[in-house]
């Protein structure tokens, strides 16, 4: 049986797949566009909302070129293994995400075991009153505040070069950074 990426070590992904960041390209969100329709193909019968987040989604900043989606399931779907079995149909994996004392459903695509990259997507899932739908607020007001984009980005440039093989690491260093703008963003937008 081929291994898959889920069947990898924390270090083996990191040496296959560094933290790379690329120019933005408009590109992006087309891609995105194109997953969507594949992704609403198999689950329309149980998405309430998808949306392009990430910074693949902000214009006029690097970003890795992972186009990350955030799907609005119920509360009743959480968890749902036939949801997991519908995301194999169409090559994705199936991993569960902490974050702390939260978890979510993440399902990746694109990558092989072998090292090979191919266009790659994060799927986060979960109902509306999880914590991951402030990652929108994040991204609006990253859209709205070119200044503190260009923070972001600054702050992922450095984070990149020492973080280069330690994806994990590289996330969990932009985690105060992205709080301080998530709350910024709540007291803006109410």
């Amino acid at each position: 049986m081929e291994k898959r990426i889920t069947d990898l070590t924390k270090d083996e992904i990191a040496k296959l797949f560094p933290v790379k960041l690329s120019s933005h390209t408009s590109q992006w969100k087309g891609i995105y566009e194109k997953e969507r329709d594949l992704i609403l193909s198999v689950l329309n019968d149980v998405i309430l909302r998808i949306e392009h987040f990430g910074s693949t989604s902000v214009p006029n900043i690097i970003a890795k070129d992972t186009i990350d989606i955030l799907i609005e399931i119920s509360d009743e779907n959480n968890f749902n293994s036939e949801i997991v079995e519908k995301f194999k149909t169409i090559n994705y994996d199936y991993i569960l995400q902490n974050e702390g004392s939260s978890q979510h459903m993440v399902f990746v695509k694109g990558y092989s075991p072998t090292g090979e990259k191919g266009q790659t997507f994060h799927v986060h899932m979960g109902p509306k009153n999880h914590q991951i739908w402030d990652r929108i607020l994040f991204r609006d007001y990253l859209r709205e505040r070119i200044e503190i984009a260009q923070q972001y980005e600054i702050l992922k440039i450095k984070l990149s070069e020492t973080h280069k093989y330690d994806r994990v690491g590289y996330r969990i260093a932009k985690t105060k950074f992205v709080q301080k703008v998530t709350e910024e963003a709540k007291q803006y937008y109410q």
